[in-house]
């Protein structure tokens, strides 16, 4: 038996597959699913969740959610999902600069924490596109 994992954002489902394992980006780091894990809800992060099936593993940039464990069943309730099917390179090469150096010259509470935000984002996208290339 494996996991059945369904990925939803606001206005579809975006995957929903079986696999053997998962990585999920939660607020505390990094966390894995594997078969009989244990009923939980975990908050999720802006980050790259990474699932293995057939053998070879597959990333998905997340925009931060929520990740429902129960009965080998894993649902992820996501603002936002990317492929790198859908993320050009070089774009996302470029927003993860701009980003970077956005987070490096934010002055005062406001623009540190829209600047974080933004970097996450960049970056997630970014490590998705650069792995799967």
């Amino acid at each position: 038996m494996t996991l059945q994992v369904c990925i939803m954002t606001p206005d579809r489902i975006f995957l929903n597959q079986e696999a053997e394992e998962l990585i999920l980006p939660t607020n505390t780091g990094q966390m894995g699913v594997l078969k009989n894990h244990a009923p939980l809800i975990t908050a999720l992060d802006i980050g790259v969740m990474l699932i293995r099936a057939n053998n070879s593993w597959e990333s998905i940039a997340l925009m931060g959610g929520f990740a429902l464990v129960k009965q080998n069943k894993v649902t992820v309730l996501v603002n936002e999902a990317e492929s790198a099917e859908t993320i050009d390179l070089s774009t996302a090469e470029a927003s993860f600069s701009a980003a970077k150096t956005r987070l490096e010259d934010a002055e005062g509470e406001k623009q540190k924490v829209e600047a974080n935000f933004a970097f996450k984002r960049a970056r997630a996208r970014y490590q998705v596109v650069k792995v799967a290339k």
